[in-house]
């Protein structure tokens, strides 16, 4: 008798292997332990603008997560809808004045730094100001949240950014951090408690294997 197949992940993630909002998300999925079935989306193909995927997402971002008849799309929203629906790894501390601190560090990600320098914005700037233009206007907005995030999490980080156990805000600012030094030139000199965190968020499995040139949509020459 042949064997079943094995059933398909109720999660459904579409993502793009570079984008740090799906690289986010990746993380926080991993750290939960939950098993997805990933959809690339390739953002400079234009995929995002197809008409099956924007009855997913409206907006053409990604990433956008599936789960039965819910469906999400933005990486903020997904963080918090899995925190509540799968809460048994959590991500968000008890203690309330901790919990604000994870939530204000991944929004200043999320809302300060990340869409400062997404790709409609680099495009429009290489387009509209000139080439070359894009980078230094993408290190200034990076060192401007990574200034404020540097100070924030200098006196409460233990292993991680507010503790000794991964939480949100970590799950925020390891694309954050990884981005800024793989592809944005950015002088990490500046920020030595997110320089360590770097280090051990490349340690860490959940991390490592939401890693950009991990995806299966990545290109082969990385």
């Amino acid at each position: 008798m042949a064997e079943a197949a094995a059933p398909s992940p109720a999660l459904r993630l579409y993502s793009y292997w570079r984008s740090s909002c799906s690289h986010r998300v990746r993380i926080a999925l991993n750290l939960k332990g939950l098993e997805y079935e990933y959809k690339a989306v390739n953002l400079l193909k234009g995929e995002h603008s197809d008409p099956e995927f924007m009855k997913v997402n409206p907006m053409k971002f990604v990433p956008a997560l599936v789960d039965g008849d819910a469906v999400i799309g933005d990486s903020y929203a997904i963080a918090l809808y899995l925190e509540d629906k799968y809460p048994e790894r959590p991500l968000l501390p008890q203690d309330l004045k901790m919990k604000a601190l994870n939530l204000q560090i991944a929004s200043i990600v999320c809302s300060g730094i990340q869409p400062l320098h997404n790709l409609t914005v680099l495009r429009f700037i290489e387009q509209e100001v000139g080439t070359g233009e894009s980078i230094p206007w993408t290190q200034q907005q990076i060192d401007r949240g990574f200034t404020a995030v540097e100070n924030l999490v200098k006196g409460c980080a233990g292993k991680y950014a507010t503790g000794d156990e991964v939480q949100l805000a970590d799950v925020f600012l390891a694309p954050q951090i990884y981005a800024a030094v793989t592809r944005f030139q950015i002088d990490m000199s500046n920020y030595p408690t997110l320089t360590r965190l770097h280090g051990e968020y490349m340690k860490h499995p959940a991390f490592q294997a939401a890693l950009p040139d991990r995806q299966p949509d990545a290109p082969s020459s990385i």
